[in-house]
């Protein structure tokens, strides 16, 4: 496996780090950074643990999550028969934001693939993740973690989101500890491809992330399909998902002033997510107004922690700017798709005319 290393950590971090992993192998549960989002960890090959995740977040027991290896780790001991295009992408990309789709080892427990024969592996490239991982096993142990949040709500990306996702777990102990390694740099979860079935489909994208379809095709020297019916079942990928708690409806900028007029007029709440700055017009009375670069990795970057403050402005909907669809917004643009999925009529709700 690739190993680009990891900046020395301070002492600060050294202790949580050491505890952390001692946690983990006493089958507890552990919220640490990584790159994408912070992700809520347990041994990988400790069925009860994994339990203990899906738990704490309600989530399916069918749906997979990801194992996080650290650098030096032996991917062959999690995965079989290993194409040697994963050897080209992990070259490639990790330690990155990119998941692996592989085929799962006979003795590794299937609570982490959600029953399935396959499995999901990535390296982080955060220097707290690696270093939690190094020392969990001495480095050569697993830690399945899916995003720390409750199931479907959108994704941590600073310790603060973690505890504000479960006050209840961290104060009773089922969630041991919550190590700060400050806001994620990517933002959004990451990239998966499927390579469990290239003689008949090659690689497969499951979900995009900041390592895009274009750069796994560069690497690959083939196209990168599309998920199918048959694709296994991975990390983030149901129509709904990584939500606020307040409705997501997306609208184009050349409509957006006229939708707000039109809920204000119906005594509605509004806030506004755009990458258009428009601040220089008359701005309405907006619940909340959270204003984004213009740039996909920047946008990336601020997405969730956005999302998040909207949400606390209490808005009867929170409407966001569409973005440009092409490949550079791929990842955001699935992201923003599934939050807003189960809002698609919220508009046409919100207009209604009282009887």
């Amino acid at each position: 496996m690739s190993n680009n290393g990891s900046p020395e950590l301070s002492q600060s971090i050294a202790q949580p780090v050491t505890l952390a992993a001692q946690q983990l192998a006493a089958g507890q549960l552990v919220a640490f950074p990584t790159e994408t989002v912070y992700g809520l960890g347990a041994d990988a090959e400790n069925p009860a643990a994994v339990a203990a995740i899906y738990a704490a977040k309600g989530r399916p027991a069918n749906h997979p999550v990801i194992v996080h290896l650290a650098p030096e780790a032996d991917i062959g001991y999690w995965a079989k028969d290993i194409p040697a295009e994963a050897h080209q992408l992990i070259a490639a990309f990790w330690p990155g934001p990119l998941t692996l789709i592989l085929q799962r080892a006979a003795h590794i427990p299937d609570a982490v693939s959600g029953g399935q024969d396959s499995i999901g592996v990535r390296c982080p490239s955060h220097p707290v993740a690696q270093a939690v991982l190094r020392a969990f096993k001495q480095g050569k142990g697993g830690v399945a973690a899916p995003s720390a949040n409750k199931f479907g709500h959108v994704s941590p990306t600073m310790a603060q989101h973690v505890h504000d996702e479960f006050p209840a777990e961290i104060a009773n102990g089922m969630i041991a500890s919550v190590l700060d390694g400050g806001q994620s740099e990517v933002g959004i979860e990451s990239t998966i491809v499927d390579l469990t079935r290239l003689a008949t489909h090659g690689p497969v994208l499951l979900r995009p992330g900041h390592i895009s379809s274009a750069q796994l095709s560069a690497v690959l020297g083939v196209p990168i399909a599309a998920p199918d019916a048959a694709a296994p079942r991975a990390s983030g990928t149901l129509d709904a998902h990584y939500a606020p708690n307040t409705p997501v409806l997306l609208v184009a900028d050349a409509v957006l002033e006229n939708t707000v007029q039109q809920l204000l007029d119906a005594g509605k709440k509004v806030a506004v997510m755009r990458y258009h700055d428009h601040r220089s017009q008359t701005v309405p009375a907006l619940a909340g107004l959270k204003i984004l670069a213009a740039d996909p990795a920047a946008y990336a970057h601020d997405l969730y922690a956005g999302l998040r403050e909207l949400d606390h402005a209490h808005a009867d909907v929170i409407l966001v700017e569409m973005l440009p669809d092409d490949n550079a917004w791929q990842g955001v643009n699935d992201r923003l798709r599934r939050a807003a999925f189960d809002s698609r009529d919220v508009l046409q709700k919100l207009l209604k005319k009282p009887v």
